[in-house]
C-alpha cells in the first residue's frame, strides 16, 4: 500500500484525472474542485489532497480544504483496506475534519473509523444523489426565456443564494462565510456562470459550475415560495442544460437532496438520470 500527499492541485491531477475520469459525472465534484484550486492557486489556503494505491492502482482519492468537509472517491471493493490508512494519516498530520462527502458506502465507512478512534459523535446531515443528462427531454418553455445574469442584479442573486444555502443545505452562514458567498457571488456574475429565468422579470435562478474535461454541473437552483409550482425552475435547468450541451460538453451533472422528491421529479422528466449516492455527515467533537 502506498499513501501520497501533494503540495499542489496540478500534481494530484497529474496523478488522478484519467482515474476519476473513468466515472467523470459520479466524480464530477472532486474534479471541479481540483480544477478550480489548478485554475487559482491559492499558496495561504490550507489544501489537502491524497491518493491510496493498492498494488500499484489508484483505489482512493480526498480532497479538503479547509473549513470544508473532506470529499472522497474511491472503490468500495478495497474501502476497507484504504480508508483508515487515509485516516491515520489525516492524525499524524493533525488535521481537523469537520464531516465528510462521499459516495454512499465510502462516507459510511470513513465516518465509522474517524469516530470509534477519535471518539465523539456524528450526524447524517444529508443524502444526496449525483444524476448526470446527455439530452434534454422536455420542449422549450413558452412562458419566459433563459438569460444571464448582470451585475445590476447581484443583490437579487445574492438573496436567492442565501435563501438556498439555508433552504436546500440547511445552512445559517456566519458573517464570515456571508462575506465570501459575496465574493464568490461576485466573480461568478463577472464569469458568465450565473442565469435567470425571467417571466416580465428574473423568477429562477441556476448556475454552471465545475466544468471537466466533458462534463459541467448545474447547481443553486432556486425559485422564491411565491413563484413556485409555476413551472420556472423546470424551464430554467431544462434551458440550461440545453445550452451547455449545445455548446459542447457531452454530459451535465447536478446534485439532489433525496428528501426533496419534487426537484428529484423535476429534473427525472427533464432527462437527468442517477448515477450515484452520496452521504454527507458531520463530526460532533470528541467525547469526554
Amino acid at each position: 500500500m502506498h499513501i501520497k500527499t501533494y503540495q499542489s492541485a496540478a500534481a494530484f491531477l497529474d496523478q488522478t484525472q484519467k482515474w476519476l475520469e473513468q466515472e467523470e459525472a459520479v466524480n464530477s465534484l472532486m474534479l471541479g474542485l481540483a480544477f478550480r484550486l489548478q485554475r487559482r492557486p491559492n499558496p495561504s489556503e490550507p489544501l489537502y489532497l491524497l491518493t491510496v494505491e493498492l498494488d500499484g492502482r489508484l483505489h482512493l482519492a480526498a480532497v479538503m480544504t479547509p473549513p470544508y468537509n473532506i470529499v472522497l472517491s474511491g472503490r468500495v471493493d478495497e474501502a476497507e483496506l484504504t480508508i483508515l490508512p487515509l485516516i491515520e494519516s489525516l492524525w499524524d498530520k493533525k488535521w481537523p475534519v469537520p464531516g465528510v462527502l462521499g459516495p454512499k458506502e465510502l462516507a459510511a465507512l470513513f465516518t465509522h473509523h474517524w469516530v470509534a478512534g477519535a471518539g465523539g459523535s456524528y450526524r447524517l446531515v444529508r443524502q444526496e444523489r449525483v444524476h448526470q443528462l446527455r439530452q434534454v427531454l422536455v420542449p422549450p418553455s413558452k412562458q419566459g426565456v433563459l438569460r444571464r445574469a448582470t451585475a445590476a442584479e447581484f443583490e437579487t442573486v445574492l438573496d436567492w443564494v442565501y435563501a438556498f444555502q439555508e433552504e436546500a443545505l440547511g445552512e445559517r452562514s456566519s458573517a464570515s462565510a456571508r462575506e465570501a458567498t459575496r465574493e464568490q457571488i461576485q466573480s461568478r456574475l463577472a464569469g458568465d456562470a450565473v442565469y435567470l429565468w425571467d417571466d416580465g422579470r428574473p423568477v429562477s435562478l441556476a448556475m454552471k459550475l465545475r466544468p471537466t474535461r466533458h462534463g459541467i454541473s448545474v447547481s443553486y437552483v432556486y425559485t422564491p415560495p411565491e413563484l413556485r409550482r409555476r413551472g420556472y425552475a423546470t424551464a430554467c435547468v431544462a434551458e440550461l442544460s440545453r445550452l451547455l450541451l449545445a455548446s459542447g460538453f457531452a454530459f451535465c451533472s447536478l446534485f439532489t437532496d433525496l428528501a426533496n422528491p419534487t426537484s428529484n421529479h423535476i429534473y427525472r422528466e427533464i432527462g437527468y438520470r442517477p448515477v450515484a449516492d452520496f452521504d454527507e455527515y458531520h463530526f460532533l467533537g470528541e467525547s469526554g
